[in-house]
């Protein structure tokens, strides 16, 4: 079921990445993007492990790959995932940040 999102945030990543590259800013639209996605799966790893070792929630054998990091299935991973592909791909063609180098508003 998350395969068509990180289909979609690849996308969007991708079109987001041609857009920097076009601007110059390429670097700095990865490195955001790579920080965030990391960011976000600490979060996911230890929150949903957290949240699974205290019987908050489980998920049926059948419904997962069987493949664990901690308490937490690997699918669950994707979300954080497909979330962050989507949003700098998003947020770089909507203009991202629109502050150059050196330039500050004060």
């Amino acid at each position: 079921m998350s395969v068509p999102f990180v289909a979609v945030g690849a996308v969007l990543f991708t079109v987001g990445a041609v857009h920097a590259r076009r601007h110059g800013t390429a670097g700095r639209y990865v490195a955001a993007a790579g920080v965030t996605t990391g960011v976000l799966l600490v979060l996911t790893a230890v929150f949903d492990n957290v949240m699974m070792a205290a019987g908050f929630f489980d998920y049926g054998r059948e419904e997962i790959s069987g493949v664990r990091i901690g308490t937490v299935p690997a699918e669950d991973f994707l979300y954080p995932l497909a979330g962050a592909l989507v949003l700098s791909g998003v947020w770089q063609m909507l203009g991202g940040s629109r502050q150059s180098k050196g330039h500050t508003d004060d």
